[in-house]
């Protein structure tokens, strides 16, 4: 069932003029030395497994085999960690509380090497550059992940105006897309030619959270009140069809030139369960909205590789959405029914796609299954010694 809501795309800016003076940005070449990376490391070690999954727990790492789903290496590490893949198809970034930390997936190593930053946040690759996102201080630190796996590689770096929850996009013209807020308030964003000028900006964009490019880098950011879409040096808003209709969590295919987000429409809930999800056109600026009959959370959202979109829903499917129809044209039975806890550190299914599988957890009954998308058919599944909560890989 689809439903096509009121959606217009409203021009907020065009590119400015070259003489347009960037507003606080510091863009540096840095080494390893100081206190943005620390590093003990030396070369890399021999690989343990090949395009290895990672797995959070509540204490530590698993590393995981991507056809089995057998647990490789159980690494140990306190606190509430979070995972992202670095870019280079070895290594993972795990967001510890003091800042990302380098883990050697293939070798099935936690690595001394880390990007401090306080509060550590969003982690993008995009147009072979990582942009790491620090909460605590508003700093954007950019790389070429290829240079990770001997200490850590040279950077360039922005400092926002003021430190708030945001997220940073490198662009393939060497510019740079970041968020515009405070830890009070988040409004928009920038967008920085090479030389860190100013070329657009967008402030319509109340509780801004969350990203993905699409085909034509176009890249879409999530509102509290709809999104932005930066396309060809123009930002345009996409208008909810609620006065609250809040995207704050996206996925992108590089050849779909639409975006699946999440849609919520109650600012008041202690924790809304939607049965909705947005479909963003970043050509015209339509959106639409596609009505699963379940609802699903952060962790659900995911892209197939044909530019299917994808979401496991809290009765236990994925389902299967083709997004220029806003159709569902498939649900896969993949568990039982769950139900979201309340606190977001909390496990809970997590969905992780890579090429022409979907490999999703189940921290309730401590499984972890990979689904052939096209076929439907569980192609393996394993136990955890430990429920698994976040899931990523190489």
């Amino acid at each position: 069932m689809r439903s096509r809501p009121r959606a217009r795309a409203v021009r907020l800016s065009r590119v400015l003029p070259a003489t347009m003076v960037a507003l606080g940005l510091t863009l540096s070449a840095c080494g390893q030395s100081g206190s943005a990376a620390r590093s003990e490391t030396s070369a890399p070690a021999a690989a343990k497994v090949r395009d290895p999954l990672v797995a959070t727990y509540d204490g530590g790492l698993y590393v995981l085999h991507p056809g089995t789903l057998e647990v490789v290496e159980d690494i140990p590490l306190d606190g509430f960690n979070r995972v992202n893949p670095a870019g280079d198809g070895r290594h993972v970034l795990v967001s510890t509380s003091t800042g990302f930390r380098v883990l050697d997936a293939a070798a099935a190593r936690l690595t001394d090497d880390e990007f401090a930053a306080p509060k550590p946040g969003h982690v993008v690759h995009h147009a072979g550059k990582t942009v790491l996102f620090s909460d605590g201080t508003g700093k954007v630190t950019v790389f070429d992940p290829a240079g990770l796996g001997d200490g850590l590689p040279e950077t360039q770096s922005h400092d926002s105006e003021h430190p708030h929850h945001g997220v940073a996009v490198a662009l393939s013209n060497g510019g740079l897309l970041t968020t515009l807020g405070t830890e009070e308030e988040r409004t928009g964003v920038h967008v920085l030619d090479p030389d860190g000028k100013e070329i657009a900006r967008s402030e319509e964009c109340p509780g801004v959270h969350g990203e993905a490019t699409a085909r034509g880098e176009a890249v879409v950011i999530g509102c509290e009140n709809g999104a932005l879409v930066y396309r060809d040096g123009e930002i345009t808003k996409v208008e909810a069809p609620d006065e609250y209709g809040r995207i704050g969590n996206q996925a992108g295919h590089e050849e779909s030139p639409i975006v699946l987000g999440d849609y919520k429409t109650d600012p008041d809930a202690e924790l809304e369960r939607p049965e909705r999800v947005s479909l963003i056109d970043t050509r015209t600026g339509d959106l639409e909205l596609v009505d699963l009959g379940t609802s699903y959370t952060f962790r659900s959202l995911g892209r197939g590789p044909h530019g299917e979109a994808l979401v496991l829903g809290t009765d236990g499917a994925l389902h299967v959405i083709d997004p220029e129809r806003a159709e569902v044209t498939k649900k896969i039975e993949v568990m039982g029914a769950w139900r979201e806890p309340l606190e977001w550190q909390r496990p809970r299914p997590t969905l992780h796609v890579r090429d022409h599988t979907a490999y999703v957890t189940d921290p309730g009954g401590r499984t972890l299954y990979a689904v052939d998308i096209e076929s439907g058919e569980v192609k393996a599944e394993a136990r955890t010694p430990r429920p698994a909560n976040e899931l990523t890989g190489v």
